[in-house]
């Protein structure tokens, strides 16, 4: 399995250190719709927890997936030649555990290509009723909720500027509030893990209201309820 991904802090004071424009207030004010959050993360009274995990897990890949896509363009060899957040570098291992040196492109591509694998995987993520979900499931729901968080606070770190271009930094800031209360509710994240964003994270999920925020809510709600129905 390539889900060992190491983090190491690479010495260099990285050029956006001086000022992270993504923590000025008029952009951590910036969301696209006014929900309820707590609500929308904790577990309905019907669903089983794997199915719940299941959805949830599935949905965040697709969203910030999309959000990745909308930067990507930016997002090269040249520019990013390492998986960097603050001042920690992310580095990929192989299926025999053997490091892989790539650069920030090449890293969210292993994230995606591997998700994508795990969530269509039958075995994995069963959809057919009557399917059981392997005992390893929670394990890999966690390992997905890391590889998934370091592309977002990647985002956050290198591309916040043409995000904000965009107009999208109200979508990056709802998907990481849901994202982030979605895994504080099942304990996916290790918190030594997102260390390196709580600064941000502070400002977002523990501002007043934050409990009236939401993650194109609407969509995100919606989106696991059709999915688990087809389930």
């Amino acid at each position: 399995q390539p889900w060992t991904s190491k983090a190491k802090p690479n010495g260099k004071k990285p050029a956006a250190e001086e000022k992270k424009v993504y923590l000025e207030p008029e952009h951590t004010k910036s969301r696209i719709t006014d929900f309820e959050f707590k609500e929308l993360v904790v577990l309905p009274r019907e669903i089983d927890l794997n199915e719940w995990l299941a959805s949830n897990t599935t949905t965040f890949f697709h969203h910030i997936n999309l959000q990745y896509s909308t930067i990507s363009e930016f997002c090269t060899g040249e520019t990013c030649q390492t998986m960097a957040v603050c001042n920690t570098q992310y580095y990929w291992y192989d299926e025999r555990g053997k490091k892989v040196k790539c650069t920030a492109p090449q890293y969210v591509d292993f994230v995606m290509s591997s998700v994508q694998k795990l969530v269509t995987d039958e075995d994995v993520f069963p959809t057919k009723y009557g399917r059981e979900f392997p005992s390893s499931f929670e394990s890999l729901v966690k390992k997905i909720c890391k590889y998934l968080f370091h592309v977002l606070g990647h985002i956050y770190w290198a591309h916040f500027k043409e995000t904000l271009a965009l107009e999208l930094h109200g979508h990056l800031n709802t998907l990481y509030i849901h994202f982030i209360l979605f895994a504080r509710e099942f304990n996916l994240l290790d918190p030594k893990e997102t260390a390196v964003m709580d600064d941000l994270t502070e400002v977002l999920c523990s501002s007043p209201g934050v409990g009236a925020t939401g993650d194109g809510a609407s969509n995100g709600a919606t989106g696991s309820q059709n999915h688990v129905k087809e389930r």
